[in-house]
């Protein structure tokens, strides 16, 4: 059986394809529509051939990699900051078309850097975490306006928590403009509104982390809880696809860029090429370390001997609890991702 092998560089109105025969080395390019549809009609067209597709993991992937397995073909995610960083200096106009071409070369020389395809019920759960972590996003957001417009009217002597009784007092005692009343207000009446939606999902996300086979084992990690295990389990996934655990630190984007030259070296800042949702995560559960019964406290009180602050060295001992997350799931295998019965 002949094998094709192509690119799709995927956008809302359109995909670019660009395919090539390796038995007869026809090479065919084109665009179709960005729907299922046009991606299982676009795998008809090669009868009786084995097809073999490369998508950068961006918006829009999710769909086109389940027309095409639908469809007999095989889909090859691949990560859009290391296939951009294969290509090296930009020395040509960047077009759809050059996309395409470079994810078919790539996958013909066997060298895409493939990222994992999640199965239906992790892409379910990974929607709904990342739908929390926007959720509580927006909530800081604007609990910050709030704080923002208390500071531009010189109000000192906030509350930490301005979301309890405390803080509604203090807040309804000042006398400010009416235009900064009616902000503050609205600010509220979102905040209210948001935590409506975020309570069910947080009931659903805990009675899952209790009951699903790899939160279990995360949560035995001092500081992992029941919202922050199904985060950590969904984005590092399966993990027997990485040959180290540094490699499950640099998935969240943890690790220290490092510069390099001659006899000089020189420590940089967060990568952050990762996971966000995995390096909030971890950073959050790592905090604990700070607290009396965490068996990391010793750790956490010689890095703040050394001078690091806070969130410096609660990132050491995130990096630390990526490493351990990744031998825990290694060690459970295939019984990680068990869906819940």
């Amino acid at each position: 059986m002949s094998i094709v092998v192509a690119g799709f560089d995927v956008h809302r109105s359109q995909i670019t394809f660009d395919a090539l025969d390796e038995e007869s080395g026809e090479l065919t390019r084109g665009r179709i529509d960005s729907t299922p549809e046009a991606v299982t009609g676009w795998v008809e067209r090669f009868p009786d051939r084995e097809v073999h597709v490369a998508v950068e993991a961006g918006t829009g992937w999710l769909f086109v990699c389940e027309a095409l397995q639908a469809a007999g073909a095989v889909p090859h995610l691949a990560e859009p900051t290391e296939t951009s960083a294969l290509r090296g200096p930009r020395r040509r106009a960047k077009t759809d078309r050059e996309d395409a071409r470079w994810l078919r070369t790539l996958l013909c020389e066997g060298r895409p850097p493939e990222a994992w395809i999640p199965p239906a019920h992790i892409c379910e759960l990974r929607t709904r975490t990342r739908l929390r972590k926007t959720l509580i996003d927006e909530r800081t957001a604007w609990l910050q306006r709030v704080r923002a417009t208390l500071f531009h009217h010189g109000v000192s002597g906030a509350p930490e928590r301005l979301l309890g009784a405390g803080g509604r007092e203090f807040l309804d005692g000042l006398c400010l403009p009416a235009s900064a009343r009616e902000r503050i207000d609205v600010a509220f009446a979102m905040v209210e509104a948001i935590e409506r939606q975020l309570a069910p999902i947080e009931r659903e996300l805990r009675q899952l982390a209790r009951r699903q086979p790899g939160c279990k084992a995360l949560m035995a990690h001092y500081g992992v809880g029941e919202l922050t295990a199904p985060v950590i389990l969904c984005e590092l996934g399966d993990v027997t696809r990485l040959s180290a655990s540094r490699k499950a630190v640099r998935m969240s984007g943890l690790d220290i860029g490092v510069h390099r030259s001659d006899r000089r070296s020189r420590a940089g800042k967060l990568t952050r090429q990762g996971s966000p949702q995995l390096r909030w995560a971890l950073y959050e559960s790592a905090q604990a370390a700070c607290r009396p019964t965490s068996p990391d406290r010793a750790d956490y009180l010689a890095l703040k001997e050394r001078g690091l602050s806070h969130p410096r060295a609660s990132l050491t001992i995130a990096r630390k609890l990526a490493r351990r997350c990744f031998h825990t799931l290694r060690e459970l295998g295939p019984r990680a991702l068990e869906p819940v019965g």
